[in-house]
């Protein structure tokens, strides 16, 4: 039986961040991109969004709300499964909680910046070994005029993850490898992350045995649900990559025949070099206008 749970599920991650605000706040002036006197102070949550019922898909969402001292608004969630459609979903929910701080003949001068924090367990860039990712609404010519309305702060916490690629913010660090190590496999705490009293108190929270059998029965059913969609997910990127093999291999093919038809080559030719019959080398040529 292993001593610690994964705090990347919805009942540690809720249990850690929704339940005890300052380990919320100590995280947060961890890890976001903030100068040192925009700090947060305090914060009270606000309601999260209901995930909308989609089979499997609502397992791989995790979120808190909540408002700082400055009335900046944060949105952090976890996020289980990388989709294409993942920025318009954080850009469309980011925009309502901007809208949604005015009510009807409100000045626009009230609205607070929104910021959202996702933990990524899957990769979304490819096209570098970077883990933390940063957005903001910049001014392409000059990227020191800032529209500052909503900022989008995405952590790939997967093989990417190397803790000396940010040796100069040692808080940051410590949380990310808290929330990518700590699980069924570790049995004590590191020393490192034990000196941490917010650390410290955020892996007692994931310690089994603070979750009564009905709690752990949920954890569960979560795992196996997230278990059950990799295995969907994984399935689908099997069957489209040997779609497209299929189809690569047909392409190559036609023009096999048709380069052999404007070289002359005669249909029996053809036939022994490709292994069609005649009568499908005819339909190619046809749909190539060559016949």
């Amino acid at each position: 039986m292993s001593r610690y749970l994964n705090p990347k599920t919805d009942l540690t991650f809720k249990r850690i961040f929704a339940d005890h605000p300052h380990l919320l706040i100590h995280f947060l002036n961890s890890v976001m991109p903030f100068a040192s006197d925009r700090h947060i102070i305090e914060l009270e949550y606000l309601p999260s969004e209901m995930v909308p019922e989609n089979p499997g898909k609502k397992y791989s969402i995790v979120d808190v709300r909540c408002k700082d001292n400055f009335g900046r608004h944060f949105i952090i969630e976890m996020q289980g499964f990388w989709q294409k459609a993942f920025f318009n979903r954080i850009v469309f929910n980011a925009g309502k909680a901007y809208v949604k701080q005015l009510d009807s003949g409100e000045n626009y001068h009230l609205l607070q910046p929104v910021y959202t924090l996702a933990i990524l367990t899957e990769n979304f860039d490819h096209k570098t070994n970077r883990f933390y990712h940063h957005f903001q609404i910049v001014n392409l010519e000059n990227t020191d005029e800032i529209i500052p309305c909503l900022e989008f702060v995405l952590v790939e916490l997967t093989e990417k993850f190397r803790p000396e690629t940010i040796s100069d913010r040692k808080l940051a660090v410590l949380w990310f490898r808290f929330l990518n190590e700590v699980g069924e496999s570790m049995s004590v705490l590191p020393a490192e992350m034990q000196a941490n009293e917010y650390i410290r108190k955020a892996a007692e929270l994931c310690e089994r045995g603070a979750y009564t059998s009905e709690e752990l029965a949920r954890y569960d059913g979560f795992l196996d649900a997230v278990r059950i969609e990799n295995t969907r997910e994984e399935g689908a990127r099997a069957e489209g990559r040997a779609e497209g093999r299929v189809e690569g291999r047909a392409e190559g093919l036609e023009n096999v025949v048709t380069n052999s038809h404007k070289a002359n080559y005669s249909i029996e030719s053809i036939s022994t070099i490709t292994g069609l019959t005649p009568e499908q080398i005819i339909e190619i040529l046809k749909r190539h206008g060559l016949n």
